[in-house]
């Protein structure tokens, strides 16, 4: 399976946003290409902020580093969830594993023209050490996690995994 090193931002998005999609996710299901919600997150993700870079940490990829190290994450939302917040403070959890001093995260919502700023704390820091732990946990075990109620899969790119029935 994978180790703490391999665990990046999508792994801790669909820890908190759902443990059955980041079990799948890690056992190569990768149904998102055929999603409408994930092809407009892309084409979102295409079109904003054109001129930013983004950073390869290897199992870890984040839409941009800025000067003063803030991470900026692009995200095709309305509004932060806690999945959003997670990935970002784990993208500067893996930062300041390889040196450098990430001082938080600036979540970027171009579909309502807001931003959310995330300083990197030591609870964030705690945080995201102990969600590498927990997506660990998740994708090591051998039966998938239950479902959750229907509504909540509404417009996810498992849900024909899940609900096939």
């Amino acid at each position: 399976m994978i180790g703490p090193e391999d665990v990046g931002g999508v792994h801790v998005k669909y820890l908190y946003h759902c443990r059955r999609q980041l079990w799948l996710y890690a056992r190569g299901v990768r149904p998102e290409h055929l999603n409408a919600s994930v092809q407009l997150g892309e084409a979102v993700h295409e079109t904003s902020y054109t001129r930013s870079s983004p950073v390869d940490l290897g199992a870890a990829k984040l839409d941009h580093l800025d000067g003063a190290a803030w991470v900026h994450e692009v995200k095709s939302s309305s509004k932060p969830s806690k999945a959003d917040e997670a990935q970002a403070m784990h993208y500067c959890y893996r930062l300041r594993v390889v040196g450098v001093a990430a001082q938080g995260a600036i979540l970027h919502y171009p579909k309502t023209r807001r931003t959310k700023r995330l300083p990197y704390t030591a609870q964030a820091a705690e945080q995201a050490r102990a969600d590498i732990a927990v997506v660990l946990d998740v994708v090591s075990a051998s039966a998938s996690p239950p479902l959750l109620t229907r509504p909540a899969c509404r417009g996810c790119s498992y849900i024909d995994y899940c609900w096939n029935e």
